[in-house]
């Protein structure tokens, strides 16, 4: 999740991920105001609705069996596209589409991008759906550690000793893992390095398209993808689109509602809250994946697990400290160059 960031996307300027399959670059529209010192209640409730939503689509997922990932994910794209499409109709901003759209440099940016989310996805839906909903909720928890190792490999960001510390404990959790799962814990870092690419992919688009509109473009630009994989899906007799009855398919058809929705909590979230509140919030989702994987889906968590997974949770600690410190930071700068 890049822009500059500090964790899980956390990041310091403008790009805030979300852990349920999408990053979203710009936490307020172009010319808006920024958010309140003080977090708003309406705020806070858009924003536990969006990580609400993200945290708890393992369990949606579950509703669209026998589906399998590849499906799930190609009707996710079709249908976040209609979905985009009505939304942007009832809010009389396809100016906005249009004008992104003339833009080569931002299509280009943004067909990237959705290249990576559409990764992202598929290997969420896959996990979820195979046994290895823990490993995808790991795979967020690390997402903020990742994002700013690709600030420092690719942005030449400087870390402050905190963050770095951060990372050093972040690259152990992962050795502990690897112990304990017996093999490299590829789902999760799979999941975190498409997330963080994603947010550094978007960090060059910035504020030249809103959430909306981005998400519409990178649908739009999966979709031929989308159709002809359901299409030979049906004609293969492997797909459940149209063969497991009405119910199925409008469970498969409000995948772009869950996409969408979220996407609009969010940014209605981000409007009215502090950048470090919505970093904070972030947590919400992995945590919520993570209880989801043991009391629902019963996966195992051996002691070597628990112990990667404290490791990675004192490094976002590290890196929530270090982010709380921020503000307090910057006062300090603006006064000193007074």
């Amino acid at each position: 999740m890049p822009n500059e960031q500090s964790p899980a996307g956390m990041p310091a300027a403008s790009a805030t991920q979300s852990p349920g399959g999408t990053s979203y670059v710009s936490s307020r529209p172009a010319g808006g105001t920024p958010p309140d010192d003080k977090p708003s209640t309406s705020g806070l409730l858009f924003g536990i609705g969006a990580y609400g939503i993200w945290g708890v689509l393992p369990l949606y997922f579950l509703l669209l069996e026998p589906a399998g990932p590849v499906e799930i994910v190609a009707a996710r794209v079709l249908f976040s596209l209609v979905f985009c499409a009505a939304l942007l109709t009832v809010m009389r901003s396809w100016r906005l589409v249009f004008a992104a759209a003339r833009n080569l440099a931002v299509v280009g940016t943004l067909t990237l991008a959705a290249f990576l989310i559409a990764v992202n996805w598929l290997v969420f839906a896959w996990a979820v759906l195979s046994g290895h909903a823990v490993e995808a909720a790991l795979g967020y928890f690390i997402n903020p550690l990742i994002s700013v190792l690709l600030g420092v490999l690719v942005l030449k960001e400087r870390l402050r000793p905190l963050q770095w510390a951060a990372i050093a404990v972040g690259f152990i959790a992962v050795l502990v893992l690897a112990f304990g799962y017996g093999t490299v814990p590829w789902v999760a870092l799979a999941l975190a390095f498409s997330f963080g690419l994603y947010g550094l992919v978007k960090k060059n688009v910035g504020g030249k398209v809103d959430a909306v509109s981005s998400l519409t473009i990178e649908t739009a630009v999966l979709t031929p993808v989308a159709a002809a994989v359901l299409v030979v899906l049906a004609v293969t007799g492997s797909g459940t689109l149209l063969t497991e009855g009405p119910a199925h398919f409008w469970l498969l058809a409000a995948s772009g509602i869950a996409t969408a929705v979220p996407l609009v909590f969010f940014g209605a979230a981000a409007r009215r809250l502090p950048l470090s509140t919505v970093g904070l919030l972030q947590y919400l989702a992995p945590i919520l994946q993570f209880t989801l994987a043991l009391l629902v889906f019963k996966e195992a968590m051996p002691a070597e697990r628990w112990a990667g997974f404290g490791l990675v949770w004192l490094a976002l600690l590290m890196l929530s400290i270090d982010m709380l410190g921020s503000p307090r930071r910057a006062r300090i700068r603006r006064a000193a160059a007074a």
